[in-house]
Protein backbone atom coordinates (compact mmCIF):
# COMPACT_ATOMS: atom_id res chain seq x y z
CA UNK A 1 0.00 0.00 0.00
CA UNK A 2 1.63 3.27 -1.45
CA UNK A 3 0.46 6.28 1.22
CA UNK A 4 2.17 9.38 1.21
CA UNK A 5 1.78 12.41 3.15
CA UNK A 6 3.54 14.77 0.96
CA UNK A 7 1.73 17.29 -1.82
CA UNK A 8 0.10 15.15 -4.72
CA UNK A 9 -1.03 16.79 -7.89
CA UNK A 10 -4.45 16.51 -8.57
CA UNK A 11 -3.99 14.72 -11.96
CA UNK A 12 -2.12 11.95 -10.35
CA UNK A 13 -4.01 11.71 -7.80
CA UNK A 14 -7.37 11.49 -10.06
CA UNK A 15 -5.46 8.56 -12.21
CA UNK A 16 -3.96 6.90 -9.17
CA UNK A 17 -7.96 6.21 -7.79
CA UNK A 18 -8.57 4.93 -11.13
CA UNK A 19 -11.20 7.56 -11.81
CA UNK A 20 -9.59 8.01 -14.89
CA UNK A 21 -8.08 5.76 -17.14
CA UNK A 22 -4.99 7.57 -18.25
CA UNK A 23 -2.64 10.12 -16.76
CA UNK A 24 -3.10 12.06 -19.58
CA UNK A 25 -6.87 11.80 -19.82
CA UNK A 26 -6.96 13.38 -16.16
CA UNK A 27 -4.32 16.83 -16.87
CA UNK A 28 -6.62 17.22 -19.89
CA UNK A 29 -9.82 16.40 -18.19
CA UNK A 30 -8.11 19.45 -16.00
CA UNK A 31 -7.16 21.94 -18.52
CA UNK A 32 -10.36 21.39 -19.80
CA UNK A 33 -11.95 22.78 -16.75
CA UNK A 34 -13.96 19.65 -15.81
CA UNK A 35 -12.11 19.21 -12.60
CA UNK A 36 -13.00 21.37 -9.50
CA UNK A 37 -11.14 21.02 -6.27
CA UNK A 38 -13.38 22.76 -3.40
CA UNK A 39 -15.44 24.69 -5.56
CA UNK A 40 -12.67 26.20 -7.86
CA UNK A 41 -11.37 25.05 -11.07
CA UNK A 42 -7.97 23.27 -10.80
CA UNK A 43 -4.70 22.98 -12.80
CA UNK A 44 -3.38 19.69 -13.62
CA UNK A 45 0.03 20.55 -11.08
CA UNK A 46 -2.73 21.81 -8.18
CA UNK A 47 -2.22 19.57 -5.16
CA UNK A 48 -4.76 18.37 -3.08
CA UNK A 49 -5.19 17.51 0.54
CA UNK A 50 -6.91 14.99 2.94
CA UNK A 51 -10.32 16.18 2.87
CA UNK A 52 -11.08 17.99 -0.20
CA UNK A 53 -14.07 17.84 -2.46
CA UNK A 54 -13.06 17.10 -6.29
CA UNK A 55 -15.73 16.98 -8.77
CA UNK A 56 -14.94 15.11 -12.03
CA UNK A 57 -17.05 16.06 -15.09
CA UNK A 58 -16.11 12.47 -17.09
CA UNK A 59 -17.67 10.29 -19.63
CA UNK A 60 -21.08 12.26 -19.60
CA UNK A 61 -21.29 11.54 -15.83
CA UNK A 62 -20.36 13.95 -12.68
CA UNK A 63 -18.44 12.05 -10.09
CA UNK A 64 -18.28 14.03 -6.92
CA UNK A 65 -15.41 12.26 -4.21
CA UNK A 66 -14.05 13.58 -0.86
CA UNK A 67 -10.45 13.02 -0.63
CA UNK A 68 -9.78 10.33 2.13
CA UNK A 69 -6.13 9.25 1.52
CA UNK A 70 -3.40 10.43 -0.70
CA UNK A 71 -1.65 8.03 -3.32
CA UNK A 72 0.68 9.17 -5.47
CA UNK A 73 0.77 5.89 -7.59
CA UNK A 74 -2.10 3.93 -8.96
CA UNK A 75 -3.12 1.40 -6.90
CA UNK A 76 -5.72 -1.66 -6.86
CA UNK A 77 -9.13 -1.41 -7.14
CA UNK A 78 -10.03 -2.32 -3.91
CA UNK A 79 -7.62 0.32 -2.40
CA UNK A 80 -8.77 2.24 -4.98
CA UNK A 81 -11.93 2.70 -3.15
CA UNK A 82 -10.69 3.10 0.38
CA UNK A 83 -8.81 6.78 -1.05
CA UNK A 84 -11.70 8.48 -1.55
CA UNK A 85 -15.43 9.12 -0.28
CA UNK A 86 -17.97 9.08 -3.32
CA UNK A 87 -20.73 11.26 -2.74
CA UNK A 88 -21.61 10.97 -6.83
CA UNK A 89 -24.96 10.90 -7.63
CA UNK A 90 -26.45 7.45 -9.17
CA UNK A 91 -25.49 6.75 -12.66
CA UNK A 92 -28.48 6.52 -15.42
CA UNK A 93 -29.43 3.72 -16.24
CA UNK A 94 -28.59 2.38 -19.61
CA UNK A 95 -31.79 2.81 -21.35
CA UNK A 96 -32.32 5.96 -20.73
CA UNK A 97 -28.79 7.21 -22.40
CA UNK A 98 -29.74 7.75 -25.34
CA UNK A 99 -28.38 6.59 -28.54
CA UNK A 100 -26.61 8.26 -31.09
CA UNK A 101 -28.11 8.11 -34.28
CA UNK A 102 -26.45 5.88 -36.65
CA UNK A 103 -25.22 6.78 -40.02
CA UNK A 104 -24.56 4.50 -43.06
CA UNK A 105 -21.22 4.24 -43.89
CA UNK A 106 -20.66 6.28 -47.28
CA UNK A 107 -22.89 8.88 -47.07
CA UNK A 108 -21.02 11.47 -46.56
CA UNK A 109 -21.21 14.57 -44.18
CA UNK A 110 -24.53 15.68 -42.69
CA UNK A 111 -26.43 18.32 -44.11
CA UNK A 112 -27.79 20.97 -42.38
CA UNK A 113 -31.19 19.47 -42.00
CA UNK A 114 -29.25 15.81 -40.99
CA UNK A 115 -27.98 17.72 -38.22
CA UNK A 116 -30.99 19.04 -37.05
CA UNK A 117 -32.48 16.10 -36.88
CA UNK A 118 -29.88 14.29 -34.79
CA UNK A 119 -29.85 17.43 -32.80
CA UNK A 120 -34.00 16.81 -32.21
CA UNK A 121 -32.91 12.68 -31.76
CA UNK A 122 -30.40 13.66 -29.01
CA UNK A 123 -32.60 15.96 -26.79
CA UNK A 124 -30.89 19.30 -27.28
Amino acid sequence: MVEDEGPVRVDSWIWSVRLTKTRSLAATACRAGHVRVNGERAKPAQTIRTGDEVRLFHVGRERIVVVSRLVRKRVGAPVAAECFVDNSPPAPPREVVAAAGVRDRGTGRPTKRDRREIERLRGA
